[in-house]
């Protein structure tokens, strides 16, 4: 089988790379990114493509199968260029690959897809996803899922697998979050245990997590195996304040949601953090998934708990870790100021 991974230099695209490496049924693999990497994984050949510019289908001609992992994150103030990358980006990769007749699909769609719900009792992939509309990114993942629906009506001989995860971290992925969502501002001795002072203890401020490595083994078992449809994917336990001020060694404060959606949107009006407003909305909103049918049906069982992927990505802040792609490249002084001069929140 010849596999084309889309998105394949990130935190989840390394990790399903690693995956394959070790499947026999993966003879060779098309790894696919925007710019470059220097790291050159077995089985694997990289091509360089933006999937909204540029042509993809010679990279698919012979694929036999497709793993959509591509989005950008910013830049969180122009919500048109994520909107093209995204959307549009992930509408060409789906029409590149009927053009190539693969005949499985594995796309990357998130828990942020799903429209407001339960923190109690967990959903199952009946949940609709309709996302939240205050942030770009469930907005975005809903329509891709209206796209998948569609694709899936128009050619059943296509094996569409959507996979919803929650939140994916590794250390080798920590700079490159911390550059998402916490911005060039955050000093790395902060994330030492003790010294942020509190957690905010609020009700809804529970979700779930995962190891990036686990995540990509969920994928190459969905490559692999003869499911279809959705599959949510999260490790246990969920993940609340109280273990968050356990990981930080920091007390629980009890705090509005609207006083920390505020201070959030006063850092992103600022150009102080890249994570906009929408996006605390939309973790406070978010269902609990149950994760029953991916362990049952795609026999997936996490290797990690869900704080051992968050203690990671805490480390990885810390020691400002990385890989060498770049969009994991690790942390340095010269790569803050960078992210300062093109603007926080605004460099794609």
């Amino acid at each position: 089988m010849r596999v084309v991974v889309i998105g394949a230099s990130g935190n989840v695209g390394t990790s399903v790379l690693a995956a394959l490496e070790s499947e026999p049924s993966v003879t060779s693999i098309v790894g696919v990114a925007r710019r470059m990497p220097s790291r050159q994984p077995a089985k694997t050949e990289w091509r360089t493509a933006d999937v909204f510019r540029d042509d993809l289908n010679p990279i698919l001609a012979g694929a036999d199968a497709v793993v959509h992992l591509a989005w950008l994150f910013q830049p969180t103030h122009d919500p048109v260029t994520t909107w093209n990358s995204n959307v549009l980006g992930s509408m060409r990769v789906f029409d590149a690959a009927v053009r190539a007749g693969v005949s499985v699909l594995v796309h990357s769609s998130s828990v942020g897809a799903y429209s407001p719900g339960p923190k109690d009792p967990p959903v199952d992939e009946s949940w609709p996803t309709h996302g939240w509309p205050n942030a770009a990114y469930g907005r975005e993942k809903a329509y891709v899922e209206r796209m998948l629906d569609i694709l899936e009506r128009d050619h059943p001989d296509i094996r569409v697998v959507r996979m919803r995860p929650g939140f994916i971290f590794k250390e080798e992925a920590a700079t490159e979050q911390r550059r998402l969502f916490a911005g060039p501002f955050l000093p790395r001795r902060l994330m030492r245990p003790g010294l942020i002072p509190f957690v905010p203890d609020m009700p809804r401020l529970r979700f779930q997590a995962l190891h990036s490595r686990d995540a990509g083994e969920a994928f190459r078992l969905a490559l692999t195996r003869d499911v279809r449809g959705a599959f949510n994917i999260a490790a246990d336990p969920v993940i609340d304040p109280a273990a968050l001020a356990g990981l930080l060694g920091a007390r629980l404060v009890p705090v509005p949601a609207t006083v920390v959606r505020t201070a959030v949107s006063a850092g992103w009006h600022l150009r102080l953090i890249p994570a906009s407003p929408g996006m605390v909305e939309m973790v406070l909103q978010i269902p609990i998934m149950d994760t029953t049918r991916a362990r049952r049906e795609l026999g997936w069982q996490p290797r990690h708990s869900a704080v051992d992927a968050l203690r990671a990505v805490i480390e990885g802040m810390r020691r400002g870790a990385g890989m060498e792609t770049p969009p994991l490249a690790p942390d340095s002084s010269r790569r803050r100021i960078k992210e300062v001069t093109t603007g926080v929140g605004t460099r794609p």
